[in-house]
Formats: C-alpha cells, structure tokens, sequence
C-alpha cells in the first residue's frame, strides 16, 4: 500500500471520529484524532464536548506512557497552540514523542492560524497539511463562518404539504409531517447551537423548540449533546407569560428593539429568567437579522437552525442569510386558501429565484429535499 493511500484512509477514519463529537462541541469545532505505528493503528479520539478533553489528548490517553514516541498522528483540523479550558494539543503532541503529523487543514482561529503547525515542526516533527481538506472543512461550516465572517452558519427547516401550504388558513398546522420526519427534525435541532423562530410561530403553535432524545436515534453510542438557545425574534415583547418556552426546555433568549428594553414586559419576562436583549431595528421597525446572526456568532454559536412562519422565513432568505433550507414534504393537500411556504413578493419571472438541489431523500412518508438559494446570476 502506498503511503498516500494510507494517510488518506487514516484521515477518512480520522473524519468519521470527530462527528461522533457533532452535537456537543460547539463553540469548539468537531475534530477527530488517530495514531498509527507504521501500518498499524493503534489509537484513536475525538472531542465530545467543549471543556472535555480534546481529539488529540483523547487518543493520546489511550496508550501507554512512552507508547506514541515515533509514531504518526491524524487530525482533522491544527492541533490547538495556546491554552484555553484545556492545554494546548501541541504541546501534548510534542512531549509524546510524536514522529509525524498529519493535519487535514489549518485552523482559521487566529489564536491558532498555522502557530500548532509551527510548533510541531519547531519541536522536529514532521507535519504535513492537506489530506482530504475539503471533507475537514465540511465537518466545521459554522465554526469556519464564524470564525473567518462573524456569521454563524444558518439552516432554516419548513414543512409543507403537496400543493406548498404550511398550515390551513385558520392557523391549524398539527401535524403536516409524519413521526419519521419529526424525528429527522430533531436530530437537525441538535447539530444547532441556537433555533431562532419569531413571536407570531410562538402565539400560534406554542412550542417548546427542545431537543427530546427519545425522538430521535443516532447510529453507536448516545451521543452528547444539549439544549439549544431558543431564540425568539419580539420586536414588541408580545411573548406570553404563560408560552410552553418558559416552562424550561433549556435557555430562553428574546430579542427585541432598544424602545422594549427597559418596559414592564421585559421586567416581567425576566422575573420569569428569560433573558431580554436588544439588537438593532431596520428602517420598517423590524430586527435586523444580520444583526441577530452577528449576535449569537459573539455568543458562539456556530450552527443556527431557524424554525419559523412565513413572514420570518421569507425574510430570512431575502437577506441572503440562510446557507441550507431542507423543505419536508408531505403527500397530501391543504387547498388554496392555506398558508403559504414563505412571504417573498415576486411579480415576474425575472425575479424568481433558483434553488440547487443538494439532496433528496424518502423520510418515512414524507420527503426531505435539502435545498440552496443558487447564486444569482447578473
């Protein structure tokens, strides 16, 4: 076996550890680790949470002392250079002895930003960069988007019937999809670190937005994983006291204009713990969603899911904000007068917009089509 094939094979194994760590890591990025004697590998990692032990100290923790001196190490993104809740995997690296490393791609956090490459290589290791890159890359897209645009990477969920309606004119919306689809719905809610929806979702279906792990199966071992921010986007605080988010589920963020800040709505859904903060209003008096994507990138998240109604998601995509759209469709029809997918005027065709289709797929009955907005063409 050639080496290239061999690296690109430990790599592979590499890539598939770290996204055993998917729904736990954030703000940290997912990385998987392993350590190969010549042919051989003989231990492996990833990182499960953020505070807990990183890819690279992981696998190292699986040998014995002195067993990784002269041996190679796989890791999926740069081995971290400075000291934040855990020590720096360089410097781990290092003092095992290792003979080579081999780095999918270099971190974009300036903290790191090729100084773990350096000092490997200071050290007299070995380090080679860029076996499968591009598939390192896919595993972090909103860690990279955070880290590199202030954006977190932003996917938008909607369900519709056949005939594109998401609820009978009356608001009725319960339930469009089947339970394989409702489960499918969940494991996306726990890639999230924040589900942003607007007060309107919140007055006509009262949901909750958690994560319920009895819905939804993850191939191996339970994964970690934890309550999304809820994010509700209230311009005028009509949130009611009484609404299933403040019956616990996990933190509760409302976003409203800087007039709400300091009105007895605010006070009083702070007596309930709910935090209350302001983002800047566009001209029309709505939030600027920009601005609430800016704000929850500050706050680390790197993976937003929005779950909303039509007004909210159509916004969303008029801004350009949203990265992935999965449609779940079901086989059935709700007639004209129901509501429709999302609220985007259009009055010729020159101003529609094309979707790339990046996935379709049978969930249950229903469909899932994951979708992008295709760039549009000058």
């Amino acid at each position: 076996m050639k080496t290239g094939e061999f690296d690109t094979q430990m790599m592979a194994r590499a890539i598939q550890l770290a996204k055993q760590g998917r729904f736990g890591t954030s703000p940290n990025p997912r990385v998987g680790c392993v350590i190969t004697r010549k042919t051989s590998l003989i231990a492996e990692g990833w990182h499960a949470r953020a505070g807990e032990g990183h890819a690279e100290v992981n696998a190292l923790a699986a040998l014995a002392p002195g067993e990784a001196k002269g041996a190679t190490a796989y890791v999926t993104l740069e081995p971290c250079s400075h000291r934040g809740r855990t020590g720096p995997c360089a410097d781990a690296l290092v003092a095992a002895g290792l003979a080579r490393v081999v780095v999918a791609m270099t971190d974009p956090n300036p903290l790191v930003a090729g100084k773990g490459i350096e000092k490997l290589r200071s050290a007299g290791i070995q380090v080679d960069v860029g076996v499968l890159e591009s598939q390192a890359a896919a595993l972090n897209p909103g860690y990279i988007r955070r880290i590199q645009g202030g954006q977190p990477w932003v996917r938008m969920k909607s369900a519709m019937s056949l005939d594109g309606r998401t609820a009978m004119a009356s608001g009725e919306s319960y339930w469009i999809t089947g339970p394989e689809a409702r489960a499918d719905v969940q494991r996306l809610r726990a890639l999230s670190c924040a589900i942003v929806s607007g007060v309107e979702t919140v007055l006509a279906d009262d949901p909750a937005f958690t994560v319920r792990p009895e819905d939804f199966s993850v191939e191996g071992a339970d994964p970690v994983w934890r309550q999304p921010i809820r994010v509700i986007l209230d311009s005028q605080l009509r949130t009611p006291l009484k609404a299933k988010l403040l019956q616990g589920g996990g933190p509760l963020l409302i976003l409203t204009g800087a007039s709400k800040m300091d009105s007895p709505a605010a006070e009083a859904l702070r007596k309930c713990g709910v935090e209350v903060n302001e983002v800047a209003q566009g001209e029309e008096g709505g939030l600027l969603l920009s601005a609430v994507m800016a704000e929850l990138a500050r706050r680390g998240c790197n993976e937003v899911m929005v779950e909303a109604g039509a007004t909210v998601s159509g916004a969303f995509l008029q801004a350009g904000l949203v990265d992935e759209w999965f449609i779940y469709m079901a086989p059935s029809l709700m007639g004209s007068a129901g509501r429709p997918l999302m609220n985007w005027p259009m009055e010729t065709m020159a101003q529609r917009r094309e979707l790339e289709i990046v996935d379709i797929r049978a969930v249950g009955r229903d469909w899932r089509w994951q979708c992008r907005l295709a760039k549009k063409e000058n």
